[in-house]
């Protein structure tokens, strides 16, 4: 059996989580210990930020459980939208520590998985290229894996180079509608014709889904379910294929 000890694919968004459940602290001990706040010759009742509070912390909790167990079944969900022969060539757009990289390395035989970020560690705990390596060794995929520091919007690889391409949470970080549309041509460009590309995120995917029909592409999107306590924020999936 694979010695998995000592991975760790981190906590998303560590600072966002950290923020909601001191907001929620606040928000609740604040009504215990003052529940009514005199303003003039006014009072007012503020036991109501209880439940604003018992919100943001609902929340930060389910971006925990997201970050826990929820991106491991999301990572299966994405992997088994494609058809794998096991020599494919594959991208992961956004690698961090290397989840979806590895889990795509794990499907390959003859094939390869490569990784790129630009690694922000207020995306992801522990993120950097050193984490990525060592997570691909202690999977065992290491023979199978390249990982580089690149940018999405401009990438150096040359036309038609991946059967496979892959995304989850990495695009919305590019703030303008230019910048992101500069990401879906590249990914369009390096594509194979026939390959497939699979994009997960909670904001903008019907902006990629425009960009990519602009281009040529074929796409489609899954919903995955707003109800899941594995997905949260809510995620949604874009299947898009160069023909």
């Amino acid at each position: 059996m694979l010695n998995t000890r000592g991975v760790s694919y981190g906590i998303d968004a560590p600072g966002v989580i950290r923020n909601l459940f001191i907001a929620a602290a606040a928000t609740i001990i604040l009504p215990l210990i003052f529940p009514m706040v005199k303003i003039g010759a006014v009072i007012i009742d503020i036991t109501w930020l209880m439940w604003m509070g018992l919100y943001l912390s609902l929340g930060g909790a389910l971006m925990l459980v997201y970050s826990l167990v929820g991106k491991f079944k999301h990572r299966e969900r994405m992997l088994n939208m494609i058809a794998w022969r096991g020599d494919e060539q594959v991208l992961d757009i956004g690698t961090g520590k290397g989840l979806l990289m590895i889990g795509a390395a794990k499907k390959l035989t003859t094939g390869k998985a490569t990784g790129i970020d630009i690694w922000n560690e207020k995306d992801l705990t522990g993120n950097n290229i050193e984490n990525a390596f060592k997570n691909a060794a202690i999977e065992g995929v290491k023979d199978k894996i390249e990982i580089r520091n690149e940018n999405a919007m401009n990438m150096s690889f040359t036309d038609n180079s991946f059967d496979v391409i892959l995304s989850n949470l990495c695009l919305h970080n590019i703030s303008d509608k230019e910048g992101r549309f500069a990401a879906c041509k590249e990914i369009s460009r390096v594509l194979k014709r026939g390959g497939t590309g699979v994009i997960a995120d909670f904001m903008h995917t019907k902006e990629y889904k425009r960009n990519f029909d602009k281009l040529g592409m074929q796409t489609t999107v899954c919903p995955v379910s707003y109800f899941s306590t594995f997905y949260f924020p809510p995620l949604r999936m874009l299947v898009t294929r160069k023909a």
